[in-house]
């Protein structure tokens, strides 16, 4: 990140030329004033923008016909794009001298280059914050004439100072071509030795001033986040050279759709708005945290990205952008070969475009003649490797319609469906960095042979995705795999409740169905841990009890809660001895414990059980997540209590 001054020498640039050179520098303050190095963070978070863009110009007084260096734009703490676009379009257009568009060199102090390397201009510039660069661009159409004594160690000095100058040439194409050649040699053998100075020279057209914003805007901005990536190969590349070292640089940068509504104060300019453009509940001042009247706050404001802010009148109407309606038309620019397109100015979601089969054919005839024109058109790009650009004020990307021009490519196939994607403009374009270098064309020639035959080694084949699998599935069912070792646990609505005391068996027989007719089964936290072999015995005497009133209260419930048939149930019933051996007290006491009791006769009846379709949903809705695993102590208190064990009802002999 640098400050940039332009010195423009104003003498030299005609009308036309200084016309272009002004948008040229709006277009840069259009850019910097929407760029954003916080990225997606909150407003409150974001610093504010810094003004990092001067403008000096060089005249002649009409009074006093000597030369004037003035300052057009002073930067000053935040950048503000209002006050930038009032000074570039105020620069003076009869500036012009006729007289030197002939001339190739003009004196060096002309340029008044001390001036500007002074501490009352350059170095003022920047604030507290010394550490940033400071570049000064001289816009010319002449030529400095050979560096004097006093401008050598004038820009020596600058590049102690960290401060560059780069000298831009727009040539005018005078009638001795060859004389302004010699004189370009020879500036650039006298700033040869100085490495803060460089020079181009260009002609004054359009596609060569939008090439220049944009490289300035790259030293306006922080450095570009560049990621350092190796090429692998299974085999060496060239010799014993199996990667290749690269960067990823970004080939655009998409510009803002549309300028939101916002409310500033009025004492600071401060936007009063969050980053997601929500309206702050109390009407403060972000700069003193003091309460802000109605008279206080500007509420006609537009927010150019997330760190401008633009004032606007109090008639001025903001139109919120709409949802695009169907159909969206898609004007056909040009053809385009796809050769020559370059693929990283292709962005955004591509969609798949097919013949339309809706209500507004109605006829059949062109529902089939529409069908048949659509794959011609496909068939006959594709023949010729050609696509179409079209343009759009619908964004696919949000799907709302914009003010300003999108533009799309149509590419086609030869399965008979075409490609849309959308293409960068102009102003999202980045120029690429200038890798261009020397070398011995012999050597190139036998490392392109040589490579050449290594890529020959590597397998060929048309792309299917089908065969690259990215392991999303493998990666997945491994994590379930984990997960289910572990269990899972029950969710809050089936949280086990508390067991009944041996007073509440009886009285839970009355109101209403127990804990063991509901198939819930005694949590690990209700058994107690066997410490003792007295606390066995007493865990054997509970589920001796437990089993006891399992038969008596219900059915049994082992595992997970699973529908029994009716002829199950009756399997179930203990019937009588056929002898007709009288039975004695206690027999007949057990075994009429054993009978199942009337109640549950009467669920096995109900046709909520006995039907067929019933069961289903019964076991579904009863159905229970995992248990988790337990230690291995609980784990044996735990199958003992889900299994019951068998009641022994023999009398324990008594010791003598």
């Amino acid at each position: 990140m640098v400050m940039l001054c332009f010195l423009l020498d104003l003498r030299t640039l005609s009308p036309p030329l200084l016309r272009d050179l002004k948008q040229s520098l709006l277009q840069l303050a259009n850019f910097y004033a929407i760029s954003c190095s916080g990225g997606h963070k909150s407003i409150s978070k974001l610093k504010p923008l810094r003004d990092r863009i001067g403008i000096c110009y060089v005249i002649r007084n009409r009074v006093s016909c000597s030369l004037e260096m003035k300052v057009a734009y002073r930067p000053s703490g935040n950048f503000s794009l209002r006050d930038f676009h009032h000074a570039v379009n105020n620069l003076p257009t009869d500036a012009f001298l006729p007289e030197l568009n002939n001339n190739i060199t003009i004196p060096c102090s002309d340029a008044h280059l001390e001036t500007v390397l002074s501490d009352k201009v350059l170095y003022s510039w920047g604030g507290d914050n010394e550490d940033v660069g400071r570049k000064v661009i001289v816009v010319s159409s002449c030529l400095l004439e050979n560096l004097d004594t006093v401008a050598k160690k004038t820009l020596t000095d600058a590049a102690d100072k960290c401060v560059s100058v780069d000298f831009v040439l727009l040539e005018q194409v005078p009638n001795g071509v060859g004389s302004l050649s010699e004189s370009i040699n020879n500036f650039v053998k006298n700033i040869c030795d100085l490495e803060n100075c460089s020079f181009r020279n260009h002609l004054p057209d359009a596609k060569v001033l939008c090439i220049l914003v944009k490289e300035w805007l790259n030293d306006l901005r922080d450095e570009a986040e560049e990621l350092q990536v190796r090429l692998k190969f299974k085999k060496n590349i060239l010799g014993s050279l199996n990667q290749i070292c690269c960067n990823l640089i970004p080939s655009f940068n998409p510009i803002i759709d549309e300028f939101e509504p916002c409310k500033v104060c009025r004492c600071h300019g401060s936007l009063l708005d969050d980053g997601h453009g929500n309206k702050t509940m109390k009407s403060t001042c972000p700069v003193t945290g003091n309460e802000l009247g109605t008279l206080d706050l500007v509420a006609n404001s537009l927010k150019v990205g997330n760190q401008t802010v633009l004032l606007m009148p109090s008639f001025h109407c903001y139109t919120k952008l709409q949802h695009v309606t169907a159909p969206v038309d898609f004007s056909i620019v040009e053809r385009t070969n796809l050769g020559s397109l370059s693929e990283g100015l292709i962005l955004g979601t591509p969609f798949v475009v097919v013949p339309s089969t809706s209500n507004e054919l109605d006829d059949t005839d062109q529902t089939e003649l529409n069908y048949q024109v659509f794959h011609g058109l496909c068939n006959a790009l594709h023949s010729l490797d050609q696509g179409l650009v079209c343009s759009s004020r619908c964004n696919t990307e949000t799907m709302r319609e914009t003010p300003f021009q999108c533009y799309y490519i149509l590419l086609p196939s030869n399965n008979g469906v075409m490609l849309l994607r959308r293409l960068a403009g102009s102003e999202e374009v980045i120029p690429i960095a200038d890798v261009s270098r020397s070398f011995d064309f012999t050597e190139v020639k036998d490392i392109r042979e040589s490579v050449k035959a290594s890529l020959l080694e590597i397998e060929v084949r048309d792309y299917n995705p089908i065969p690259h699998e990215r392991g999303f599935h493998q990666k997945l069912n491994v994590l379930v795999k984990e997960s289910l070792h572990f269990g899972s646990l029950p969710t809050t609505s089936e949280e086990l409740p508390p067991e009944p005391t041996s007073t509440q068996i009886d009285s839970s027989n009355k109101s209403g169905p127990s804990k063991q007719s509901m198939g819930m089964l005694p949590s690990k936290e209700e058994i107690p841990p066997l410490d003792s072999k007295s606390g066995q015995d007493k865990i054997t005497a509970r589920i001796t009890e437990e089993w006891e009133q399992l038969i008596v209260n219900e059915i049994p419930n082992i595992k997970s809660p699973t529908c029994v048939s009716k002829q199950k149930l009756d399997s179930l019933v203990i019937l009588p001895l056929e002898s007709n051996k009288p039975m004695d007290e206690k027999t007949s006491r057990i075994l009429e414990r054993l009978e199942v009791p009337r109640k549950l006769k009467a669920k096995v009846a109900s046709p909520v059980i006995a039907s067929s379709s019933a069961p289903t949903d019964a076991c579904v809705s009863m159905k229970k997540p995992l248990i988790p695993f337990q230690s291995t102590q609980n784990s044996v208190i735990g199958t003992v209590a889900s299994q019951p064990m068998k009641p022994n009802f023999q009398r324990l002999k008594r010791k003598k």
